[in-house]
C-alpha cells in the first residue's frame, strides 16, 4: 500500500514536470515525524503550486487526507502532510540551499522518473 501511494506521489510530480523526485525512507530513525518524506524541485513558483494541487487531487481521489499543509502563500517551499507520508516540494534553489536528503544520507532512498508506457498502451 505505501509503495502505492509513494508512486502515485512520484506520478502527480512528474505529471507536472517536476524534477529530482526522490523518497527517504525513515522508517528505522527512532522519533522519526513520519515513515517517509518524498522530495522534488520545480523551476518556478507556478510550477511548485500546480505540484502541490496535483498530489492533492490525486490524493483525495484515493481517498487520502491531507491532514496539513503549508508555504502555499509564497510557493518556495510547500511541504503536504499525509500522516505516514511527507511531501516537500521546492523551488528549485531553496532545495539546493536546505538541502534537506542531506540530513538524512544514510536512510535508504529511491529516486523516481517517468515511466514509460508499454507498447501495447500505445496507439
Amino acid at each position: 500500500m505505501i509503495t502505492h501511494d509513494l508512486r502515485l506521489i512520484a506520478d502527480a510530480i512528474i505529471d507536472k514536470k517536476g524534477e529530482n523526485v526522490v523518497s527517504l525512507d525513515l522508517r528505522q530513525i527512532d522519533g522519526a515525524i513520519t515513515d517517509f518524506f518524498v522530495v522534488c524541485d520545480g523551476s518556478n513558483t507556478t510550477q511548485v503550486s500546480a505540484i502541490a494541487d496535483n498530489i492533492a487531487k490525486k490524493m483525495k481521489e484515493e481517498g487520502h487526507a491531507l491532514y496539513r499543509s503549508q508555504g502555499e502563500g509564497n510557493n518556495f517551499w510547500i511541504i503536504q502532510d499525509y500522516g505516514n507520508i511527507v511531501v516537500h516540494i521546492f523551488l528549485k534553489e531553496y532545495r539546493d540551499f536546505y538541502r534537506l536528503e542531506d540530513l538524512w544520507a544514510d536512510v535508504p532512498r529511491k529516486a523516481y522518473k517517468e515511466r514509460k508506457a508499454s507498447p501495447k498502451n500505445q496507439q
